[in-house]
């Protein structure tokens, strides 16, 4: 059974970054192209960039530039950069001036055959082999999601998801799960990916995961395992 979406507001994205990494998980992104298609997939995977003192941030210290000025912009304005020449990630601003929460991966379920699209044109420019996708595997990772759902910095940085004029690029609640009970959904909270250079930073338990979805990009099996013990105790 489909219910109707809630679009999500400016009031519910109102959190403190981890919080806010927390909250997004089990909601729905919702891409619509130019031609009007529309893309969707479930959030399982997000990261928080405190600003501040935590080091790995791109607001680390007040650090404020041109390109990181959404990061300071109201909560729920799209952050999308471009990293190591290639790539494009996907974040979103939450209450504190200089913190975002990074989209890591989703599980999508709708528009799938034009995001399997759009990842084959991506590996043909790359001469990768060229083999079925499979769905699950379709947005495990910041910058596969982007280019599963077209998300650039040309055509979405400083978007307020929250604005009901945006036609592009907003988030719901799950359509099949609109009270999705946060109690049921096991989340492990792990350290951040990649962050090699940010001394203490590095362990920090900031990257959130919905534990056993196939889209998840990484497991964490030490936090998986503390959370099936924690389990066993009660």
């Amino acid at each position: 059974m489909t219910f109707n979406a809630r679009r999500l507001n400016k009031e519910d994205l109102d959190l403190p970054c981890q919080e806010l990494a927390i909250y997004l998980l089990g909601k729905v992104l919702v891409r619509k192209l130019e031609d009007d298609t529309i893309l969707k997939g479930r959030i399982v995977e997000t990261e928080s960039y405190l600003g501040g003192e935590d080091k790995a941030s791109h607001s680390f210290n007040g650090r404020r530039t041109s390109s990181n000025e959404p990061m300071y912009m109201p909560v729920g304005t799209c952050y999308v950069y471009f990293t190591y020449g290639m790539y494009h990630c996907f974040n979103i601003s939450s209450r504190e001036s200089g913190a975002a929460v990074l989209l890591r991966a989703l599980e999508p379920f709708q528009g799938v055959e034009i995001m399997e699209k759009f990842r084959s044109n991506r590996n043909k420019s790359k001469q990768a082999v060229r083999k079925k996708i499979k769905t699950s595997k379709l947005c495990d990772g910041p910058s596969k999601l982007c280019i599963s759902f077209d998300i650039t910095k040309e055509n979405s940085n400083k978007i307020d998801l929250t604005d009901p004029e945006n036609d592009s690029l907003w988030l719901e609640d799950d359509p099949d799960h609109p009270d999705w009970d946060r109690k049921e959904m096991k989340i492990v909270k792990s350290a951040r990916i990649g962050i090699n250079r940010a001394e203490e930073w590095n362990s920090k338990p900031l990257r959130f995961y919905v534990l056993n979805n196939e889209s998840v990009s990484k497991r964490d099996k030490m936090a998986e395992m503390m959370i099936e013990n924690d389990e066993n105790v009660e």
